[in-house]
C-alpha cells in the first residue's frame, strides 16, 4: 500500500506542480535569477567580499544562510546526484541545472511571503513560514494547520530518523563504529544541541556547513583539476545527452533528491527544498527586515546547493567514469559507493574517508536544522495561549532525540517511504499559497 501511495504522490503531476510554480515566478520576475545575477550575488555571498556597510550584521546573516543550507545541503548532494546520473545518463545533470534555476524563484517567493507575514510571539520568538502566510495572508487556516502538522511529522521522519540512519550506516561501514554506540553518541549530541535553543542551532550550523561543504568542494575542485583534460568531453556529453528522453526523465527526478535533489537518493525530496516552504521557516530568525534581501539569499542557497555542490559531484563522477572508460549505464556502483569510488581512485583511502566524513557532517547538520523546522511547526500548532507549551516542547524534544537514536539502529525501509510521502504532501499547501499569494510578492528592480 505504501509503495502505491508513494508512486501516486511522487508521480509526474507533483513534479509538474513544482516546475509550474517556479516557471510562474520566473515569468513574473522577468527571469530575475538570470537577468539580476549581479544584483543577487552582490547582495548575498558577494557582500562578504565587499567593504561596503551592510544593513544586516554579516555574521548574523551568515548564521541564517548556514541554517538554511544545513537543511538542504545534505546526503542527497552526494548520494542522490550519483543515482540521478546512473539512472538518467550524463544529460541528467543538465536538467538538474534547469530545475535549480527555476526553483531559485520559487525559493524567493516563499521566503518573501514568509518575511512579510512573520510575527513575534509573546515569548519574543519569531514565527515565520507557510503556516503563517497561509493563515494570515491567504486566510486558509485549514491548510495552515495541515502544513504545520506535516512539517512536524516530517521532522520526526526525514529530519531525524532517516538522516540518523544514513549517519550510523556510514560510521559503521567506514570507521567500524557499532550502530548502538553511534546511536548513544548522536542522541546525546543532538540533545545538547537542541536544548541550547535556536541560537545554538544557528551557531552550530554556522560552523558545520562551511567546514563540511568547504572540505568537499576543495577536494572536488582538486580532482577536477587533475581530470581537466576530460572536462570538455564530459560537458559535450552532458549537453548531447540532455534532450534524450531517458536523460530528461532522470534529470528532473534527480533534481528532486533532498532536503533537491533528494529524489536521486530515492527519498523523494528536492535537494534544495525550493517549493517545500522550509526555507521560509528557516529565514524567520533573520535580523534583516528587507524581504527582497532575504528572498535573494534563498536564491543563493538554491544556487549553492544544486548549481555548485551537486554539479561538482556530478562532474567528479562523470570525469572519473570517462577516464576509466565506463559508461554511466553500465556502472555497477551507485549512490555513495560510486562517489566514494571516484574519490578513492585519486586520493586512495583518503578519498573514501573524505566522502564518509562529509556524509556524517552533512547528515548531522540536517538533523539539527530539521529540529528547528519541527519546533517552529509545533509552536504554531500549539498556539500562543497554550498553558502546557513548555511541557509539550519538552515532550517533542524527547521524541526527536528518541527518533534519532531509533533511526541509528533500526531498519527503516517503510519509514523512508513514509517520509517521502509526507514530504510530497507537505509541498502541496505551500505551492497552493505561492499561486494564491503571488500578488504580494515584489521582485527587485532591474539592475543596470
Amino acid at each position: 500500500m505504501l509503495e502505491l501511495i508513494h508512486k501516486i504522490v511522487w508521480g509526474p503531476w507533483l513534479m509538474a506542480l513544482f516546475l509550474a510554480a517556479g516557471l510562474f515566478y520566473t515569468f513574473r520576475s522577468k527571469g530575475f535569477q538570470v537577468r539580476g545575477v549581479i544584483c543577487w550575488w552582490r547582495a548575498t555571498a558577494g557582500s562578504f567580499f565587499s567593504s561596503a556597510q551592510s544593513t544586516v550584521p554579516r555574521r548574523e546573516q551568515l548564521k541564517t544562510a548556514c541554517t538554511a543550507l544545513a537543511a538542504t545541503v545534505g546526503t542527497g548532494n552526494i548520494v542522490g546526484v550519483a543515482t540521478a546520473i546512473t539512472s538518467g545518463g550524463p544529460g541528467a545533470l543538465f536538467w538538474m541545472w534547469i530545475s535549480a534555476a527555476i526553483g531559485m524563484m520559487t525559493a524567493y517567493g516563499e521566503v518573501y511571503l514568509g518575511m512579510i507575514s512573520r510575527f513575534q510571539d509573546k515569548e519574543g520568538n519569531m514565527m515565520c513560514g507557510p503556516f503563517v502566510y497561509l493563515r494570515d495572508l491567504a486566510k486558509k487556516p485549514g491548510l495552515a494547520f495541515l502544513y504545520g502538522l506535516l512539517c512536524l511529522l516530517c521532522s520526526l521522519g526525514m529530519g531525524s530518523m532517516v538522516q540518523a540512519n544514513s549517519l550510523a550506516e556510514t560510521a559503521s561501514y567506514s570507521f567500524g563504529i557499532p550502530k548502538p554506540g553511534a546511536a548513544v553518541f548522536l542522541g546525546l549530541l543532538t540533545a545538547v544541541m537542541i536544548r541550547g535553543g535556536r541560537q545554538q542551532i544557528r551557531q552550530a550550523a554556522e560552523k558545520l556547513v562551511p567546514i563540511s561543504a568547504g572540505i568537499y568542494i576543495l577536494f572536488s575542485v582538486f580532482l577536477l583539476f587533475v581530470c581537466r583534460q576530460s572536462l570538455p568531453a564530459v560537458f559535450q556529453e552532458i549537453f548531447r545527452e540532455a534532450f534524450r528522453f531517458r536523460a530528461a526523465a532522470g534529470g528532473v527526478s534527480g533534481y528532486g533528491i533532498s532536503l533537491a535533489i533528494r529524489y536521486g537518493l530515492a527519498r523523494g525530496v528536492f535537494s534544495n527544498e525550493a517549493g517545500l516552504g522550509s526555507l521560509a521557516v528557516l529565514h524567520g530568525d533573520s535580523p534583516g527586515q528587507n524581504p527582497k534581501l532575504q528572498g535573494m539569499w534563498a536564491m543563493f542557497e538554491v544556487f549553492f546547493d544544486t548549481i555548485v555542490v551537486c554539479t561538482l559531484t556530478g562532474l567528479v563522477i562523470l570525469c572519473s567514469l570517462k577516464e576509466k572508460g565506463v559508461l554511466t549505464g553500465d556502472c555497477e556502483l551507485t549512490g555513495a559507493a560510486l562517489t566514494s569510488w571516484c574519490f578513492s581512485r585519486y586520493f586512495g583511502s583518503w578519498g573514501f574517508y573524505l566522502v564518509s566524513v562529509s556524509l556524517i557532517l552533512f547528515a548531522f547538520a540536517t538533523i539539527i536544522a530539521w529540529y528547528y523546522l519541527g519546533s517552529q511547526a509545533l509552536c504554531y500548532l500549539m498556539g500562543e495561549r497554550n498553558k502546557r507549551k513548555k511541557k509539550i516542547e519538552t515532550i517533542y524534544q524527547l521524541c526527536y532525540v528518541s527518533a534519532v537514536i531509533w533511526g541509528c539502529i533500526a531498519a527503516l525501509g517503510k519509514v523512508w517511504m513514509l517520509s517521502d510521502i509526507l514530504n510530497g504532501l507537505m509541498a502541496l499547501p505551500n505551492i497552493t499559497a505561492l499561486f494564491l499569494l503571488s500578488g504580494f510578492v515584489i521582485f527587485p528592480e532591474d539592475m543596470a
